[in-house]
């Protein structure tokens, strides 16, 4: 079985760049400890816990639409509905690895799977 490391996601609003163009479909790595250790040494952190998210999405996205650099200022950019799907998205990928939930239809009660990567399709 090999593993998987990078997961695919579609941001429910999306990035919007300087020229206007809206960027939401993205690649995510798996996160290494480095992900998680390194940012601890930033000064931005060290002033503000709350960096560390920012800081450790721009290391674990590895492409978003067509930007080709990502970096804090991309995150720091997002609507905040997407940077919550994005902080939601890392904790499921970095838990168990799988990007789907277990959901029941409030009418008819059928249990089913749906995959969180791509909220509104399916």
């Amino acid at each position: 079985m090999l593993l998987q490391t990078e997961f695919e996601f579609t941001l429910p609003m999306g990035y919007v760049d300087e020229h206007g163009d809206i960027h939401k479909d993205g690649v995510m790595r798996l996160a290494t400890a480095a992900d998680e250790i390194l940012p601890m040494r930033d000064p931005r952190v060290q002033q503000n816990e709350s960096y560390l998210t920012i800081i450790l999405l721009s290391r674990v996205i590895t492409k978003l639409g067509n930007v080709t650099h990502m970096n804090t200022g991309v995150i720091e950019k997002l609507f905040t509905t997407d940077f919550a799907f994005l902080q939601s998205f890392y904790e499921q990928i970095n838990g168990d690895g799988t990007v789907s939930k277990t959901v029941t239809c409030p009418q008819c009660r059928h249990v089913f799977q749906v995959d969180i990567s791509r909220p509104g399709e399916g």
